[in-house]
């Protein structure tokens, strides 16, 4: 920052250290041509989106819609596409250290262990749904899915309730794709 003989600020100049963020060409280059977001280059100079967003606005860089910046990340990608596929636990970002005591004291017992082994076996290792066989693409995670909700204490190890789908149809099973409740309940999601 300099200042005139009067003690003015000279024009041009000014009090905050040079950070590229705020350059016209620099952003043009990162946020339009590189596709980069404006987080990814807040991140980069330990700002907020807010101050990166305002450079966009102050240059008259338009910035993306959401269409446009889905075409540039994973969003919306299934199956192994998809970077966040077979990610459990605590590898995947959402994790919060575990589930409910109920839960995973049910999913521990002796009942749901048995219920388990009776559908493998009823279902021939074979998703339900499309036909896969579990030997066929062994990577593929298979799942017990509940027709009628875990919440229902009394159905959680009947094996009625119970059917083996892969993870691809669990997924489209619990999805609005969904719309005629394939392996649900009647009347839909639960």
């Amino acid at each position: 920052m300099e200042r005139n003989k009067k003690g003015q600020f000279v024009q041009g100049t000014h009090w905050r250290e040079h950070q590229a963020f705020r350059e016209k060409v620099w952003l043009l280059h990162e946020y339009v041509e590189r596709g980069r977001s404006s987080s990814e280059i807040a991140e980069d100079f330990g700002v907020t989106d807010g101050a990166v967003l305002y450079w966009l606005h102050k240059h008259g860089i338009p910035r993306r819609n959401v269409s446009a910046a889905r075409k540039n990340k994973h969003w919306g990608a299934s199956g192994p596409d998809n970077p966040m596929w077979n990610k459990r636990g605590d590898l995947n970002p959402r994790w919060l250290g575990g589930v409910t005591p109920e839960r995973q004291a049910f999913y521990t017992s002796g009942a749901w262990k048995r219920a388990c082994s009776f559908v493998w076996k009823r279902d021939n290792a074979t998703c339900q749904r499309c036909g896969l066989y579990r030997g066929d693409q062994p990577d593929m995670p298979f799942h017990i899915h509940h027709i009628v909700s875990f919440a229902v204490a009394e159905l959680r190890a009947d094996p009625e309730n119970l059917v083996l789908i892969c993870e691809v149809c669990h997924h489209f099973v619990h999805s609005r794709e969904n719309v005629d409740a394939e392996l649900l309940p009647e009347g839909g999601h639960t």
